[in-house]
């Protein structure tokens, strides 16, 4: 029998069959119209793991026409870029190379930059792709030459139908005919965390498993730890989880925190828990501690390298780290105000001063006692508005207080 994992067997070879990623991907998708468009730039992929980031890489090099290679930067060096250029220029193809290179965080800043010669003189068109953030991974020459795209973890309902087609693709293979209950599916589905292929791996253990159709309890057996009753059919449970976590975090109380993120948890997903600890460190807690964003991406950072169970323990530090940090709304409320005037047509004329290169009126604050000095920034028509207001918390009245002092 072939050992060929099943998301290799059965990955997507068009943009229809991919789960998920429709902004992406879809009849209007921007990577799609890119490629129908026949121009295929450099492009930066980022996103948890098996979310298609290498299958839109695959399809893209099929319909472009481009020779493709692959390489992993976990194990690739600068020879091996080296001698994928060689091997490409002794190809003749009139379409180009394209160089699909995994896991770029793993190419120190020297690495990255030797790839830049190759792509300013079209020699190769690259497709990168990480699971970190790539502003703080990928070297900003390289980024300035590449779009970045967002790969998004998949969504239960998303990942179901491939479990489907999964389950029919093995019995064709063994010459069974099992059926996987639908409670079973969608179990499997939610505990993927949003990771198509590890739903399709936990699919392929609880088939070969089962002597006869594929129960809950069946699919159980291969993620113990996980409470059923942590996920609904329509995922509405997930999402209350979600939202009473970060309630229970605004409110202050951290004992409520940590028993929703517990709830989680033990569905198996971190990546929800930890896009939203990283929205509640700006949203809720904001200017009044600053620095919770930064202690928070650390920890997320860690949970994600630790992954389960492991995880839960970075992760509670940061739900009661953020429950009892001072609160503060003041940004978030300042930055819903200005895309609300955006959205309006207030703003659209730049004060002439303000522009580049600088016209005469601009006035330099470092030339002035204080670093200050009064000038006029916002757009004539907005000049007067207040988007911000200070909170009241300790940070932030030591702020007022200060700038009150300069600006008098």
């Amino acid at each position: 029998m072939n050992n060929q994992p099943i998301a290799d067997k059965l990955r997507p070879d068009s943009f229809d069959d991919i789960a998920g990623q429709e902004h992406l991907v879809s009849e209007r998708g921007v990577i799609r119209r890119m490629v129908s468009s026949g121009k295929i730039s450099n492009m930066i992929f980022f996103g948890p793991p098996g979310t298609g980031k290498t299958t839109v890489a695959n399809i893209i090099a099929k319909n472009s026409g481009m020779q493709l290679y692959r390489l992993n930067a976990t194990t690739a060096s600068l020879s091996d870029v080296k001698e994928v250029i060689a091997q490409s220029s002794s190809v003749f193809s009139s379409n180009g190379t394209l160089l699909y290179l995994d896991e770029i965080q793993y190419f120190n800043k020297k690495q990255q930059q030797s790839l830049l010669e190759y792509i300013e003189d079209g020699r190769v068109t690259l497709i990168a792709s990480t699971t970190e953030n790539p502003y703080f991974y990928i070297y900003d020459a390289l980024l300035s030459r590449c779009s970045l795209f967002e790969f998004k973890p998949v969504s239960a309902k998303q990942i179901i139908p491939v479990l489907r087609h999964a389950c029919s693709y093995l019995n064709q293979e063994s010459g069974s005919s099992k059926v996987a209950d639908d409670d079973a599916l969608e179990f499997l589905a939610s505990c993927a965390g949003g990771d198509v292929r590890h739903a399709l791996t936990l699919l392929e253990a609880a088939y070969y498993a089962s002597d006869s159709n594929i129960s809950l309890e069946n699919a159980k057996e291969f993620i113990p730890s996980v409470s059923a009753g942590a996920f609904d059919r329509d995922s509405d449970v997930h999402y209350n989880l979600l939202s009473a976590l970060q309630k229970s975090i605004r409110g202050s109380d951290p004992n409520a925190a940590v028993f929703y993120l517990a709830k989680l948890l033990e569905g198996g997903d971190i990546i929800s828990a930890c896009r939203r600890l990283q929205v509640i460190a700006s949203e809720d807690i904001g200017l009044a501690y600053p620095q919770a964003a930064q202690i928070t991406y650390a920890l997320c950072c860690s949970a994600k390298e630790l992954g389960l169970p492991e995880a839960r323990i970075p992760l509670a530090s940061c739900a009661i780290m953020l429950a009892t940090a001072p609160k503060s709304n003041t940004a978030y409320k300042a930055i819903n105000k200005a895309v609300d005037d955006i959205h309006n047509g207030k703003g659209v004329n730049v004060p002439p001063h303000l522009q580049a290169p600088l016209f005469k009126g601009y006035k330099y604050p470092h030339d002035y006692p204080n670093d200050y000095v009064y000038q006029q920034y916002l757009p004539n028509d907005i000049k007067n508005v207040q988007y911000y207001e200070y909170g009241e918390n300790k940070t932030e009245q030591a702020a007022k207080s200060y700038w009150e002092k300069i600006k008098k």
